[in-house]
């Protein structure tokens, strides 16, 4: 009798012993947001150890394949993957419950377990929603018989395994989806941004616009005096100096007659009469007045369409200000008999290109950054209006004006207009 009750008290001892041991397993357990790996680890070890096992691992199972997240032993570098066709694991994935195999060897009709290993434990590893994620497996070298409080012990790391994994792929989610957001709120921002400085930029040239009409009905009037007196003297007879200096002075109000013209045309509003405009069409139609310009009598344009045609939404009229502008720069720049040419480019999906192309000498880079600058102008007798007036017809169509130029390319003018979407 008093052998009985020895026995009751080891065997009560050593389960308070194991109890106590998992308790402190679990206890020792700390997941935190992110810290998948170690805290998966800590389980593979802990079930290795509190059941005496060989080897233990947490298995990540999706799409016909398993991905070992966490091992009790050194797998080596990299990520492993493998197929659950005919694997033990893939029988426990199927069955979605606890399988133990004392033999796996004698029992082929279960799957195949690794090389050198005959018992197998397998725990799938089952979330909130009853989704089975993945196994907890454990193998041993020896045939065992798994006992029951075995299986409870792994079940109950499983859970807290499964509970981790699908926190941590929530987790996942909720930064994939914080960093759209931000992103999103990022680009609205920006539109925003862009708006506000549009419109900021469109009421600042408005006020311009009515100073500069002012300011030009003011010098105009008196002007148109100046010009007509001017006139008048050519009538009598003046020294060969003084018709020099009456030909400069004419030729001087001329060019402030030009200048006036333009700043009134740089400063009003770009109101646009859109219509749809077949590219190929508008600049072939185009090209008949283009070539009879006398910068361009000496020069060969040449036209390279894009086929098929495509259609933009613009303005004709200012359009054809903005290309005659362009192609007359572009003849200016180069010898007579040079070839400037003029291409259609379709290889965006929202947006065609127009480029004007020349091989004249290089324009320097600090130059560059400056051509459509209002009053910066290269040219002895220019005002410094025409690109600055074509940009920002090109930025009323939603438009971009973009200019290239290097010693091996020469000078590109390309405007980047929306495509009419068919």
């Amino acid at each position: 009798m008093s052998k009985t009750s020895d026995d009751e008290i080891l065997l009560h001892n050593q389960t308070w012993q194991r109890e106590r041991q998992i308790i402190a397993r679990l206890s020792s357990l700390n997941y935190r947001t992110g810290e998948l790996d170690s805290y998966l680890h800590n389980i593979a070890c802990g079930v290795s150890e509190l059941i005496g096992v060989d080897w233990t691992v947490v298995t990540f199972c999706q799409e016909g394949f398993e991905t070992v997240l966490a091992s009790s032993l050194e797998m080596g570098e990299g990520e492993h993957v493998y197929s659950l066709h005919g694997l033990l694991t893939g029988t426990v994935i199927q069955m979605g419950h606890s399988l133990a195999v004392e033999d796996a060897q004698k029992h082929p009709e279960y799957g195949q377990a690794p090389e050198g290993y005959c018992a197998y434990l397998g725990i799938p590893l089952t979330t909130a929603e009853s989704e089975v994620i993945g196994t907890i497996c454990s193998f041993n070298h020896q045939p065992r018989n798994f006992k029951k409080e075995d299986i409870q012990i792994v079940e109950l790391f499983a859970e807290r395994a499964a509970t981790a994994i699908d926190n941590y792929h929530l987790y996942q989610q909720q930064c994939k989806f914080n960093h759209i957001l931000e992103a999103e709120v990022e680009k609205r921002t920006a539109e925003l941004q862009a708006a506000q400085a549009k419109l900021l930029e469109q009421e600042r040239l408005a006020a311009i616009g009515e100073f500069a009409a002012i300011i030009v009905h003011e010098i105009r009037n008196p002007l148109t005096t100046m010009i007509m007196g001017l006139k008048y003297f050519r009538k009598t007879i003046l020294t060969e100096s003084a018709q020099e200096r009456l030909a400069l002075a004419l030729s001087e109000a001329s060019r402030l007659e030009r200048l006036l013209s333009e700043i009134l045309l740089y400063a009003k509003p770009q109101v646009l009469q859109l219509c749809e405009l077949d590219v190929n069409e508008f600049i072939n139609e185009l090209l008949v007045s283009i070539r009879e310009m006398p910068e361009a009598l000496e020069r060969q344009i040449e036209f390279i369409p894009v086929l098929p045609t495509v259609k933009i939404l613009g303005d004709k009229d200012k359009l054809k200000q903005v290309f005659i502008n362009i192609v007359r720069n572009a003849c200016e720049a180069v010898a007579p008999g040079d070839v400037v040419k003029w291409k259609v480019d379709c290889s965006h999906t929202d947006k065609v290109c127009i480029n004007v192309h020349n091989c004249g000498e290089p324009i320097p880079s600090e130059v560059l950054a400056k051509l459509s600058v209002p009053f910066f102008s290269t040219k002895a007798c220019g005002t410094g209006l025409g690109l600055a007036i074509t940009k920002r017809i090109v930025n009323a169509h939603n438009g971009e004006l973009l200019i290239s130029s290097d010693l091996m390319t020469g000078t590109t003018v390309s405007l980047q207009l929306p495509l009419v979407l068919q």
